[in-house]
């Protein structure tokens, strides 16, 4: 079975440089899997690697798509597995990068197509909440399927609103239609997660925001804004919170403090995600900086990454 490996973990952690060296050594090709460098024009913000890193491996979906172009986990899907068939067609092992838990999810456990989008159903529901009070959806779907409920968080209205749709045109739980539908990729994949002391990963997060900040993102977000975003660029972090600053809704000072505890709060939330991802080798890089030392450490812990480099004349 063709191999195909991935390095995940939350961001800031030290993905980039671990997956240069690997590319390097196994001469091979970087799979981008990561919402928000498909876009091009949004560098700072989204921690990009320079254009040094990207000249040193060949990349792919990044700085794909201008600002105001859609993109979504089906289309990552897609051109993700083209990608990968034609390097395993060229005798190399795709190398998957980044903290999107739902693109990593897509090519390894599949992807449930369901049903598309409702906006007249969508908006019925809405107005039935509004109506109803907070948490009349939620319980809604409690009754028609607790299993679905048990896996959203009772104010994730946008999530609750996609099951009770699927539901609903579908005609069974939404966990029914994924069970059924949910067809995993057909590749052995060497997962391999990166992660720090949460103390340290939350100090390097801050000092990433404050280089941010000293490269321009202000700047950046403003640049962003006259080329029409759609709204899933602006929600991206950094870029939403100097947007508040420039509509006078925030100061600065409050704007870089909320980016940096949203990042926090994000990088929490890609460490609860992945923890509940099967057959991941987790290596503890706390205190390791140099991305030498940081390839040598995941080497050594990781058996099967190990010899499969030495296996390919490493």
């Amino acid at each position: 079975m063709n191999k195909v490996i991935i390095i995940l973990g939350p961001t800031c952690a030290g993905k980039t440089g671990l997956s240069l060296i690997l590319a390097d050594k196994l001469k091979t090709e970087i799979i981008s899997a990561d919402s928000m460098l498909v876009y091009r024009h949004m560098d700072i913000g989204t921690a990009k690697p320079s254009n040094d890193e990207l000249n040193s491996a060949p990349h792919h979906l990044i700085n794909v798509l201008d600002p105001d172009e859609k993109f979504s986990v089906g289309l990552f899907k897609e051109k993700a597995t083209e990608i990968i068939e034609s390097l395993h067609a060229s005798g190399k092992v795709p190398l998957v990068v980044g903290g999107t838990g739902l693109y990593i999810r897509s090519i390894t456990q599949g992807l449930f197509e369901g049903p598309g989008a409702d906006e007249s159903l969508r908006t019925e529901l809405k107005k039935e909440e509004e109506t109803s009070g907070p948490g009349h959806l939620y319980n809604k779907l409690m009754k028609i399927d607790p299993e679905a409920a048990g896996r959203i968080k009772p104010n994730d209205l946008r999530r609750i609103i996609r099951a009770l749709e699927v539901s609903a045109k579908a005609d069974r739980g939404i966990s029914d239609c994924q069970s059924v539908s949910t067809i995993p990729s057909q590749y052995e994949f060497i997962k391999v997660g990166l992660l720090r002391d949460r103390k340290e990963l939350y100090r390097m997060i801050d000092e990433r925001v404050d280089a941010m900040m000293e490269k321009g993102l202000l700047e950046e977000t403003r640049r962003l804004l006259e080329m029409n975003p759609n709204n899933t660029a602006l929600q991206a972090l950094g870029y939403k919170e100097m947007v508040l600053y420039i509509n006078g809704e925030v100061d600065l000072e409050e704007a870089v403090r909320l980016t940096k505890k949203r990042t926090r709060n994000y990088a929490k939330r890609q460490f609860t995600w992945f923890r509940k991802e099967p057959d991941i080798h987790w290596v503890d890089i706390t205190g390791i900086m140099n991305h030498d030392e940081i390839f040598e450490k995941t080497l050594n812990s990781v058996d099967i990454l190990k010899e499969f480099i030495y296996s390919n004349k490493y």
